[in-house]
């Protein structure tokens, strides 16, 4: 119990590390750079060298990851290179909207991925539940947004087709521009998460006091709540974290099928200017989102032993 804190932090600490140094070295490698894009190809050698010098482009790249690091570690997510606005500013602008549109997502996404699972875990489905939750979370997200925007837009004319949100307005100004892009983002998400958790579920689901209370005929609701649930919420937590994560990164191809303004279409814009701080910064969110859930799983999961 006393180890459990420092241990999880620790665990926390070197992943988020390793992910940084996957970051920087990924997005160092992208073809092209700032430089370039802002000037679109009119400026000269020198033009860029100046530029790049000056953006702090032009050192190694150990030097480059220790200024960064150390400066993330102050707070500082460091400038645009396209419009020197501070990063920061730029994901807070962003940030409501993404939030709010992950938030509606987990809402559809945890309930129905706790009774996928809890029906994937039963020995009557356990054949073929798990495939059958493989092939659902393998359908790509954008086929996932054109069928519910041919259906509830197209066919019943329910929804809007797009989620344009006006300049200034709070993401939830109008709950229906938030419906198709939080569908798109939980079906598949739950249906992942709900493959992670069914074998843990069959697991619980196959002790001897669980079985004992099915057949002295406690209800289903009962049985989960009471005798599963107690051992399935350290993986449930990490399930959940894992989901959160895959989220926010899912909305860069949610939210440019909907055209919804939040930090997924910053993502998209920044990675095609090259704008290398913005990528760094909106992709180290997604993984300090995931890294503190699974954190969080660890110290339940300690404390519990």
């Amino acid at each position: 119990m006393i180890g459990v804190v420092p241990r999880a932090c620790a665990r926390a600490m070197l992943v988020l590390f390793a992910v940084a140094v996957g970051v920087f070295l990924v997005t160092d490698v992208l073809p092209g750079d700032a430089a370039l894009a802002r000037t679109r190809g009119g400026a000269g050698a020198a033009e860029l060298a100046r530029l790049r010098a000056e953006s702090g482009m032009d050192g190694p790249v150990w030097e480059r990851f220790a200024r960064w690091g150390w400066a993330l570690l102050r707070g500082d997510a460091g400038t645009s290179l396209l419009n020197d606005r501070p990063v920061s500013t730029l994901i807070g602008e962003r940030l409501p909207a993404t939030l709010t549109l992950a938030a509606c997502a987990l809402v559809v996404a945890v309930p129905l991925l706790l009774a996928l699972s809890w029906w994937a875990g039963g020995r009557a489905a356990r054949s073929y539940g798990g495939g059958a939750l493989a092939a659902v979370a393998a359908i790509p997200q954008v086929v996932v947004a054109a069928g519910a925007v041919a259906v509830f837009s197209g066919l019943l004319g329910w929804l809007p087709r797009v989620s344009l949100l006006p300049i200034g307005a709070p993401p939830w100004h109008d709950p229906a521009l938030l419906v198709l892009p939080a569908l798109s983002l939980a079906l598949p998400a739950a249906a992942y998460g709900a493959g992670l958790l069914s074998g843990a579920v069959a697991d619980v689901r196959a002790l001897p006091h669980v079985d004992d209370a099915v057949l002295r005929g406690i209800p289903r609701w009962r049985i989960a709540t009471r005798h599963a649930l107690p051992l399935l919420w350290a993986p449930a937590i990490r399930v959940v974290a894992v989901i959160a994560g895959g989220l926010i990164a899912a909305t860069t191809v949610v939210e440019t099928v909907f055209g919804y303004t939040g930090l997924g279409e910053l993502l998209v814009s920044s990675v095609a200017s090259r704008d290398v701080p913005v990528v760094q910064a909106v992709a180290l969110l997604g993984a300090v989102v995931v890294v503190t859930g699974g954190a969080v799983a660890d110290l339940a999961r300690g404390i519990r032993a």
